[in-house]
């Protein structure tokens, strides 16, 4: 049997254990050793002697040794902190006051927290679910319609993977061999016209049918400008103030984001004592939790490099570069047939694996296809969005459905979804038709 057949049978048991439900890193590994010991053996030489462990040890080295993921536990502590500080509560209620005379000013003003929030933590569980006990029964109590509420909470909880400081470009940008500050620079516009076409539909459905989201009482918004100014300097400016801080740092080279996310875990630290809410217990929790993420980030690095490495070895990305090339795809065509695979992969598998496992197969050959691989990565990170919206398996609804009450139904949730999946799309329609959205910003401040 040649080695391109064994590299795809190697492949198909991959997505095999992946669905059955396997652990992907140690699933990535054992694979890797199992088929690499067999393309590396050689008669008569002892068992630990084979290429394959020298490999695995090698990339498990390489991966520990990376700087660029560096920044990974760096800013989810920054966003674990955060998440506990108790600065969410009173920044949603400050803007819900700011917009008191918006139509739908409740959930413009949770798409708008969840954005400011999002650049933050980019942890889209963390921030639908607390998005869904902090505005999601307000929306509910003042009698807007489930499904939109649900859309709401749920769509503005994924903008994390979008807007920087995303751990999501952090590990693409490992992968791809791309600079992260550029990939920052490339997601800043994107993620604010998702978020801008989020508020306008919201707005314009808000006009159009009011009985879905109808005004506050006069009661609740008979609020002082003064005071208002005062609550938005006081749980708004600081955060803003700390992200924009942490990200001009890394976008005018003042920082590298290994540096800056350094900088913006202190913050976070320091934001958390100034709300008098940094306990011992907080910040144990935080570092368990960002211990236990950057962990199988990192596993899933070197499972993927030495899975990787045995593959192409036996030949496996050479046939499956060779397929698509043959097919004589235009540069359009080969965009849509790879974002869509990357959309129903989206259904099974979180967005680390599909990015560690999957993404690194469609590279090798956006230079043949003349693809800007900012521009692919900017559409990737788009696209996973779908996958947290998309049913049956949108997790963004599962994680609003854990914590809502029990009379709204996991169907309207996800009918609440498909709107804001709609606009997600039509987005990276609009990114791939003017590219210069994404790539502007990159090639202005650091050239071409």
């Amino acid at each position: 049997m040649s080695g391109p057949v064994i590299a795809l049978i190697m492949l198909g048991i991959l997505v095999l254990t992946i669905m059955i439900g396997f652990p992907v890193a140690f699933t990535l590994m054992a694979l890797g050793v199992g088929f690499g010991y067999y393309a590396y053996f050689q008669a008569g030489q002892a068992f630990f002697d084979n290429r394959v462990f020298y490999l695995l040890t090698q990339n498990t080295f390489t991966v520990l040794n990376n700087d660029v993921l560096v920044a990974v536990p760096l800013f989810l502590f920054m966003g674990y902190m955060i998440e506990r500080s108790g600065i969410l509560d009173s920044l949603f209620f400050s803007i819900q006051v700011a917009l008191r005379r918006v139509p739908g000013s409740l959930a413009i003003a949770t798409l708008i927290t969840c954005a400011l929030f999002a650049t933050a933590t980019g942890i889209v569980g963390a921030v639908v679910t607390l998005m869904g006990l902090l505005a999601f029964p307000a929306m509910l109590k003042a009698g807007y319609d489930v499904r939109l509420a649900s859309g709401v909470v749920c769509a503005g909880g994924c903008l994390g993977i979008m807007i920087p400081p995303s751990i999501l470009l952090i590990v693409y940008g490992a992968m791809a061999g791309l600079s992260v500050v550029q990939l920052y620079a490339a997601a800043i516009f994107p993620g604010l016209l998702l978020a801008g076409m989020y508020i306008v539909f919201v707005t314009i459905l808000a006009i159009a049918k009011p009985k879905l989201a109808p005004r506050l009482p006069k009661e609740q918004t008979d609020v002082p400008t003064l005071q208002v100014v005062a609550m938005l300097a006081k749980s708004f400016v600081p955060l803003a103030g700390m992200v924009m801080c942490v990200l001009g740092a890394i976008m005018f080279g003042l920082a590298t984001p290994t540096e800056a996310a350094a900088v913006g875990a202190l913050g976070s630290v320091m934001l958390a004592a100034a709300y008098r809410q940094f306990t011992w217990g907080r910040l144990k929790e935080s570092v368990y939790l960002t211990a236990r993420t950057s962990a199988m980030v990192c596993f899933l690095f070197v499972g993927s490099a030495t899975f990787a490495g045995v593959f192409s070895y036996l030949g496996g990305e050479g046939i499956i570069k060779e397929f698509v090339l043959d097919l004589q795809l235009n540069p359009v065509t080969f965009l849509i047939i790879s974002q869509f695979i990357i959309f129903l992969l989206g259904w099974p598998l979180e967005w680390t694996e599909i990015i560690i496992i999957f993404v690194p197969i469609f590279l090798p050959l956006l230079p043949h296809f003349q693809i800007d691989p900012l521009l692919f990565g900017i559409l990737v990170a788009l696209n996973l969005q779908t996958a947290f919206l998309s049913p049956p398996v949108a997790m963004a609804a599962y994680y609003l459905k854990g914590i809502a009450p029990p009379q709204v139904l996991l169907t309207e949730i996800f009918w609440g979804c498909l709107p804001f999946l709609f606009i997600v799309l039509v987005s990276m329609l609009v990114v791939y038709v003017w590219p210069g959205i994404s790539l502007w910003l990159p090639r202005a401040i650091y050239g071409n």
